[in-house]
């Protein structure tokens, strides 16, 4: 099995879409990418510990690719704002690819490239970072496959 790390907003939607996806086997909201340990909602929410609400997958190679896992990732989020997603604001909310090897880091960075010069994003400026995964700290479980436990429509809209 291989790990995928993403953040494009809040996790409930970007969760939601892959767990749509054939082969994805494990979907967990979290956080990554900030300086305290065991962060806790309320205190990622505020801003100030430098965590991504991120959504890490573990998918079975046989039947997605991080390359399908990217393309459904650029979909369902606007990565042309800094550190925003609609209405929720902050460093929290930033678009982000932590990759966990040097092939998902290629893929990521020409993923981008393509998206930039004839994706649906196709001459904005995309703003994703794209950046070494650092420990993943699960979302308490509330949190987790939230939209469909509380019967709501996913909190992302397609855009393409």
């Amino acid at each position: 099995m291989a790990i995928a790390t993403l953040g494009a907003g809040c996790f409930w939607g970007v969760e939601y879409f892959l767990r749509q996806i054939p082969g994805i086997t494990t979907v967990r909201c979290g956080y990554m990418g900030g300086t305290l340990d065991n962060p806790s909602y309320p205190q990622v929410k505020q801003g100030d510990t430098g965590h991504a609400e991120v959504v890490q997958v573990e998918y079975d190679e046989a039947y997605v690719s991080f390359d399908a896992i990217l393309d459904l990732f650029w979909q369902h989020h606007n990565p042309t704002t800094r550190d925003q997603q609609g209405d929720d604001l902050g460093s929290q909310y930033r678009s982000v690819v932590f990759y966990h090897d040097e092939s998902q880091q290629q893929q990521a960075l020409a993923s981008k490239a393509r998206q930039q010069e004839e994706g649906y994003w196709q001459g904005k400026t995309i703003v994703t970072e794209i950046v070494p995964a650092q420990i993943f700290w699960p979302a308490e479980e509330y949190h987790q496959d939230y939209l469909a436990k509380n019967e709501l429509p996913s909190c992302h809209l397609p855009f393409y």
